[in-house]
């Protein structure tokens, strides 16, 4: 059987230039943009969310001893019932932000969670970026007290950040006050009870501002976020008599 001759290669249409480089698409050049920080899956994380990661990225956790930390080092930072606490690594792990396994106490079985790389690059992310939330002066507090898992430039920049705010808050408090003791406000008839209220929120505004401006000045001198980089306890932080007391 007679074979069929081999096909000539098709000539190149000469209509067709070669492609040319796309001068938009081509590396520039020059500062690039900041990366867009890593976003979690699925849902937006709470500060529950981040606080666990945080006590994670220190080390793995039984449920139990989860609730037990929480309600040591953040009952006054990010108050959260029990429920709430066993219920997040939960989420985390269907995330992939944490991990969980199985340890036995004898016959007993119990849950060990532990954080992922992913729950890591989260965790960093939120330490360096700030997101406008309702909680946002919270979150500030917990990036603050979990700065040993991220940069010193985040916590320098957290830092301030809550300076500013707090300034931003005494004057208006101040304001406030002024057109109070004036006017008599909106409401005269209320005042004697507002006055409470306004003290205290001044007072809350003017001590958040020296706090702020105090850490700030602490952390100056640091080279970094654990003792092992540089952090150094301030000499004052401990001290019984720490910080201006009223009366």
């Amino acid at each position: 059987m007679p074979t069929q001759p081999a096909s000539a290669p098709r000539p190149e249409s000469a209509s067709q230039p070669d492609p040319q480089p796309d001068p938009q698409s081509d590396p520039q050049p020059g500062p690039q943009p900041d990366p867009k920080p890593p976003e979690p899956p699925g849902r937006a994380l709470t500060t529950t969310s981040y606080a666990i990661l945080a006590l994670l990225a220190v080390r793995p956790w039984t449920p139990y001893e989860l609730a037990g930390q929480m309600d040591r080092s953040m009952r006054w930072l990010s108050p959260r019932s029990a429920s709430v606490v066993y219920e997040e690594p939960k989420r985390l792990v269907a995330e992939g932000l944490a991990d969980a396994r199985k340890e036995f106490t004898g016959k007993r079985p119990r849950t060990v969670y532990g954080i992922t790389d992913a729950g890591r690059a989260v965790l960093r992310s939120w330490l360096a970026h700030e997101r406008e939330t309702p909680d946002r002066r919270e979150g500030d507090l917990l990036r603050v007290a979990w700065a040993d898992q991220g940069e010193l430039a985040d916590l320098r920049g957290t830092l301030a950040r809550m300076r500013a705010d707090a300034a931003e808050r005494v004057a208006l408090s101040r304001a406030r006050a002024d057109e109070y003791a004036g006017t008599g406000g909106p409401h005269p008839a209320r005042l004697p009870v507002i006055a409470l209220v306004t003290r205290l929120f001044l007072e809350q505004a003017e001590a958040a501002h020296r706090w702020a401006a105090w850490a700030e000045e602490a952390v100056a001198e640091w080279e970094g976020v654990t003792p092992e980089s540089g952090a150094k306890v301030p000499p004052d932080a401990f001290a019984p008599d720490a910080g201006p007391r009223f009366g």
